[in-house]
């Protein structure tokens, strides 16, 4: 007998009532009980009906309510957490237009090139915006964060690595606390050597690659021609692990000779979101193409001669290289990297250079605060 099926649960959980009767009509069972008990084990099948230990449904307009009151707890608080963690300002167009969007917050990954055209061509943006900013050629077309990006950045190094087996990858002191955890758990099951150092005053000599914070966890700048210039009389790479508004005023991980260029692409209008993931991002000399792990959007024409956009390149997918995939890293932050781009066209290249130098002037202002009240 059909039952009427109300509720939350309606417009976002499985068949009606009618459908489910017409599947087990067109299956040749009488009941869903007995469908379930021909297709589940009964070593793993519940006992006991999901009503006898779930509270009653709640109907939308109660579950909404019933979220705003939780929500209503958080407290907000101004951050000084830093480590590539910053408030930021979302601008209200690309709030509106993309962020509550369905039509772009719905995206998980643009596996349909042909009918994913609009969604291509900003992530097409955000890879030049990186390339631009890092001066770097080749970048991809997100990542999950900063600490994953810099971790498949140590993997990139040592897949390029002809030497020893025992070389070891140095990870500068300075570098965002977070990024040092994520690589060196990322190196215990590959067993690839890493150690944390002072890597500007450190003997390199039987490094795969070294990964710089720039500027560092503690904002510092540094010169970074002799490190690089060391790192590659070893045979090793460099990886600058940077900040996308810094590069807006500095000179670019590109122009340092820089092989790798890492970060998080938060800072250009993503909220912090309660820690992330943010879109992470990497761009790569020219030779390493081949070796950078996550999507690669390139333009080509199609059958009429018009341009088209398409996935230039999955190299890590599972379900393409499987045992050659270049990275286990199986989620691009693709909404929050539309975002970023976004961000960035609407403020265009003079907006994002007013915004950076109107960060350092509240930095260095806060910062001398801070030391005028300790000297009290």
């Amino acid at each position: 007998m059909t039952s009427v099926r109300s509720g939350f649960v309606d417009r976002h959980i499985g068949p009606s009532q009618e459908q489910i009767d017409l599947m087990l009509l067109q299956l040749g069972f009488k009941d869903l009980e007995s469908f379930t008990a021909a297709v589940v084990p009964a070593s793993i099948a519940m006992t006991t009906k999901l009503q006898s230990v779930l509270p009653e449904a709640a109907s939308e307009v109660s579950t909404i309510e019933e979220l705003r009151t939780i929500a209503s707890e958080n407290s907000l608080f101004r951050s000084f957490i830093g480590t590539g963690y910053y408030g930021t300002i979302t601008p209200p167009v690309v709030l509106r237009n993309v962020l509550e969007n369905p039509a772009w917050y719905t995206a998980y990954t643009p596996y349909q090139p042909e009918i994913s055209q609009g969604r291509l061509e900003a992530l097409f943006a955000f890879q030049t915006m990186i390339s631009d900013l890092t001066g770097l050629p080749i970048s991809n077309a997100s990542m999950l964060d900063e600490g994953t990006a810099a971790a498949e950045a140590m993997t990139l190094a040592h897949r390029q690595w002809k030497g020893s087996d025992d070389a070891i990858f140095y990870i500068d002191s300075r570098l965002h606390p977070q990024s040092i955890a994520v690589i060196q758990t990322r190196a215990k099951p590959l067993h690839l050597n890493v150690s944390v150092v002072d890597v500007f005053t450190h003997d390199l000599s039987n490094a795969f690659g070294v990964i710089v914070q720039y500027p560092d966890t503690y904002g510092t700048t540094r010169n970074l021609d002799s490190l690089v210039k060391k790192v590659h009389d070893a045979g090793a790479l460099v990886v600058a692990a940077t900040d996308l508004l810094a590069l807006t005023l500095l000179k670019s991980p590109g122009e340092w000779g820089c092989d790798v260029a890492v970060g998080s692409a938060q800072r250009f209008g993503v909220p912090m979101g309660f820690g992330g993931p943010h879109a992470g991002f990497m761009s790569v000399r020219q030779g390493l193409e081949r070796s950078l792990p996550g999507r690669l959007v390139g333009q080509s024409v199609d059958s009429h001669g018009n341009p088209a956009l398409r996935l230039a390149l999955q190299t890590r997918e599972q379900h393409i290289r499987r045992d050659k995939a270049t990275s286990n890293i199986c989620t691009a932050q693709v909404l929050l990297a539309v975002i970023s781009a976004f961000y960035a066209a609407w403020h265009g290249p003079q907006g994002l250079i007013a915004i950076a130098k109107r960060v350092r002037t509240y930095a260095t202002s806060f910062a001398a605060s801070l030391h005028n009240q300790s000297t009290k």
